[in-house]
């Protein structure tokens, strides 16, 4: 049975940019819809859930930034991914785009090459979660949850899985194995469920019993995942996302390559995500002191290949979604 083409739902108030973005779109496989206001595009997605949105910010009675709210704030839509499309290019306005929980965002005027690039990876994402099964769907909501109630990790695993993707097809994987790094990234916290809110959400510095808890999370997750049959090309990255390079992490202590590669590759795009983001217990830094960071890391920490190939690769993609949200300031600290 042919695959249906996927199904793309473009909301702008102005005509002639959804002409545009007709036009952009023209050359892929899908069946593209409109909206011309939130209130028609919210009633669109309750009638028939698309694969994905471009949400245009700034339109007459509901903005995009609202839209984009109550599409998230839907169980069912909390997996639908969603497209900022906006001229507003300020810090701020972009970080209430995250808040808000935007997949991406889009500056206009619009890159062709850049939507397609943004759209095809996107629509291939939710392919794969949709493909998920039952099990691997309560893991995934059980990382969720995780994330909802830590309120400085506001869409951290969704960088870090599209992240860890980008980072694994620099370094040559390909097909399933892409898959699999997308949703580790996804779940790679998910032990976090079982850590007490008042160690997880502690604004000041954690006592050493109060590290071994945290530390333990590794081991949770690694006790939620290892029944799964389907999620057995996830466990390693739950388990070893946080052994270093130099054997001095944990819960293993395992060194350099005895590290599983897929490990190495979520270890590197979380320790950047956790550092260009706002913590309880420390301010975001900037993006290039985090990547400074890397780099001081590399060899000791991190797989040095890898960071050298996350520079060089993931860090150069325009407006790369893992560089949207930095903020000057704080010091590096990752549990």
């Amino acid at each position: 049975m042919r695959r249906r083409p996927p199904r793309i739902l473009a909301v702008d108030d102005q005509p002639i940019n959804l002409e545009l973005l007709a036009a952009y779109l023209g050359g892929v496989d899908c069946e593209l819809t409109i909206a011309r206001d939130g209130f028609e595009a919210l009633g669109q997605i309750a009638r028939r859930q698309p694969d994905l949105v471009l949400l245009d910010v700034v339109m007459p009675g509901m903005d995009g930034f609202e839209v984009c709210r109550r599409i998230k704030a839907d169980p069912a839509n909390r997996l639908l991914p969603v497209v900022l499309v906006t001229s507003l290019s300020d810090v701020d306005n972009r970080i209430r785009g995250l808040e808000v929980g935007a997949d991406d965002i889009l500056a206009k005027p619009i890159d062709r090459n850049e939507l397609m690039a943004r759209v095809l990876t996107l629509i291939r994402t939710k392919e794969i979660v949709d493909h998920l099964d039952d099990a691997e769907h309560v893991m995934l909501a059980f990382a969720k949850a995780v994330e909802a109630k830590d309120c400085g990790t506001e869409a951290h695993v969704e960088r870090v899985a599209r992240g860890a993707r980008a980072l694994g097809e620099a370094a040559g994987l390909s097909g399933g194995d892409l898959d699999s790094l997308y949703f580790g990234g996804l779940v790679h916290d998910v032990g976090k469920i079982g850590v007490p809110d008042a160690i997880l959400l502690k604004t000041g510095s954690l006592s050493h019993a109060e590290t071994e808890l945290m530390r333990r999370h590794v081991l949770i997750g690694f006790d939620i995942a290892q029944p799964l049959r389907s999620a057995a090309s996830v466990v390693p990255i739950i388990r070893n996302h946080h052994e270093r390079f130099d054997g001095c992490g944990y819960p293993d202590g395992l060194k350099g390559m005895d590290i599983p590669l897929a490990a190495r590759i979520v270890a590197v795009c979380d320790a950047y995500d956790a550092m260009i983001s706002d913590r309880p217990y420390r301010a975001a830094m900037s993006s290039s002191s985090a990547a400074a960071a890397l780099q001081a890391g590399a060899g000791t920490q991190w797989d040095p290949g890898l960071v050298r190939l996350f520079m060089a690769t993931v860090l150069h993609e325009p407006r790369s979604a893992l560089t949207e949200h930095g903020q000057p300031g704080g010091t590096f600290s990752s549990m």
